[in-house]
């Protein structure tokens, strides 16, 4: 019905033995077309998708917002998993997440997990929201924050002493936060700055490219929500985010570039590559840079740490 009305729907399935799917079915020349993305039975744990250490930081907060954010296809959905995951291994809370479509399946460890899909379990992202304070969550996922009522009801359980994850569609930290601002009518923006500053808890920005040799690589830019980042929120000073990344790194935080210059300089991702994503190729290269001189350093104090330690072994015969 929803394919007739709309020409296209969403819907995940799965195959026993092979995995589960993502699909798109659409209209097309007066026929059907169907796209397919696999979705593992297996979540993968945070440090199999080398997610920075900060990511783990934010899964012990006891409330607030955390957001995932990225283009379509930056891997948002299974960062998001990785993270419901390792709360499911090691809390004892009630998870709830309102998903469109559901895509990875959690079973009950440690935690409780529910998991309702619009369309089938609930009509939209907003009446799911709306439902869960009668459902007593600790942790909400939300899979896409749409429109304002979306948003509003989002800022309102985490400020409310709910741990809520939720993702939107932005290149970067700060897009993602004038997004929110942003739907909301200008007198009430002044209002909504104040709400996030005090509700955020830290933005993690992702791409997911190729790597050199083949397969994928994920690259993270993280916004952590200290009191320097609070304070801009507050002033609606989001440009001024960046620098603060950059200087923030003692509490986890970097830029895009930071991540890309570190993938550069390992050899796992091509110059070329990671200057398509940045709009300041410059710094990854003078990044990069330090990163190999850092390395070299290191290894000639490894590699003389080792001379002497040989040099002083003897053995008697």
């Amino acid at each position: 019905a929803e394919l007739d009305e709309n020409s296209q729907v969403d819907f995940s399935f799965g195959l026993e033995s092979i995995g589960r799917f993502r699909a798109n079915a659409f209209k097309q020349r007066s026929s059907y077309a169907l796209a397919l993305r696999v979705i593992p039975f297996r979540v993968r744990s945070l440090e199999e998708l080398g997610t920075p250490w900060a990511a783990t930081e934010l899964l012990n907060r006891p409330y607030g917002l955390v957001l995932v954010v990225g283009p379509t296809g930056s891997g948002k959905s299974t960062t998001l998993a990785a993270m419901i995951d390792r709360i499911n291994e090691t809390k004892p809370v009630h998870i709830l997440t309102i998903e469109d479509p559901i895509e990875y399946m959690h079973n009950h460890k440690v935690a409780m997990v529910n998991q309702r899909e619009v369309g089938t379990d609930v009509t939209g992202f907003t009446e799911g929201l709306r439902s869960a304070l009668r459902e007593d969550p600790d942790v909400i996922l939300l899979g896409e924050m749409r429109d304002l009522d979306s948003i509003s009801i989002t800022l309102t359980l985490a400020e409310t002493g709910h741990l809520v994850f939720a993702t939107l569609h932005t290149n970067d930290a700060s897009q993602a936060l004038d997004r929110i601002v942003d739907v909301f009518p200008a007198e009430r923006r002044d209002q909504i700055q104040i709400m996030l500053a005090g509700t955020l808890q830290g933005v993690i920005s992702q791409r997911l490219l190729p790597a050199e040799g083949g397969g994928r690589v994920a690259a993270y830019e993280v916004l952590m929500a200290n009191e320097a980042v609070k304070n801009l929120l507050r002033e609606g000073k989001t440009r001024q985010l960046r620098n603060t990344m950059i200087s923030g790194q003692q509490d986890g935080m970097q830029t895009m570039e930071m991540d890309l210059a570190r993938l550069v300089s390992s050899g796992i991702l091509s110059f070329d590559t990671a200057a398509e994503v940045s709009q300041y190729p410059k710094e990854i290269l003078a990044q990069a840079a330090t990163f190999r001189s850092q390395q070299q350093a290191q290894a000639t104090l490894e590699a003389g740490q080792a001379a002497t330690t040989g040099a002083g072994t003897y053995i008697n015969a």
